[in-house]
């Protein structure tokens, strides 16, 4: 099985890349630094990264037989959220960030994984929520990629009931009360 260890750190455009394989993954595997997955080939691969390292689709990565492999982004089942451009798509960007949801912002709609939870609080907040299939590429955050699940390299996406009564540091300076 060969094993892709590196992400190249050229945009595609700076040099004439021969790519010789496709890798397609969903954005939660993606950000995962050790995995097993298949080329579009159908040819078997391991995945070891640097911690930290999240993929995007069209990135590139070497394999350890020295091809180079472009990341796809597969389509996922996905909520396009619109609520006019402002205070209101403002607000709801805020409400999915405060509970560390993985959110892609566009110019007047945010995207977010499929979560029946969420939908309600969304419309709940005047937002106009549809579904469609798309890849998923959402914001990689203030820390350049790196998420904080208390010293992991991931994005997390658990839902936070505010209101208990424990309290705990997320190791990046934020308190979140659960």
């Amino acid at each position: 099985m060969i094993q892709i260890t590196a992400k190249l750190k050229i945009r595609r455009s700076a040099y004439k890349v021969d790519v010789k394989g496709r890798l397609e993954l969903p954005f939660e595997t993606r950000q995962k630094s050790r995995f097993k997955a298949t080329l579009a080939s159908g040819e078997e691969v391991g995945v070891v990264l640097p911690r930290g390292e999240l993929l995007r689709g069209g990135d590139l990565v070497t394999a350890s037989d020295g091809r180079v492999i472009e990341i796809v982004s597969s389509p996922e089942k996905l909520f396009n959220v619109e609520a006019g451009k402002g205070e209101n798509l403002a607000r709801i960007a805020y409400h999915l960030g405060n509970r560390h949801v993985p959110v892609e912002v566009g110019d007047d709609y945010l995207r977010i994984a499929e979560d029946h939870v969420l939908e309600r609080m969304l419309e709940g907040l005047g937002a106009k929520v549809t579904r469609l299939v798309a890849p998923f590429e959402p914001e990689a955050g203030a820390y350049g990629g790196v998420g904080h699940e208390h010293g992991a390299a991931k994005i997390h996406d658990h839902h936070h009931e505010h209101g208990d009564d424990h309290q705990h540091d997320d190791h990046c300076g934020h308190d979140h009360k659960h």
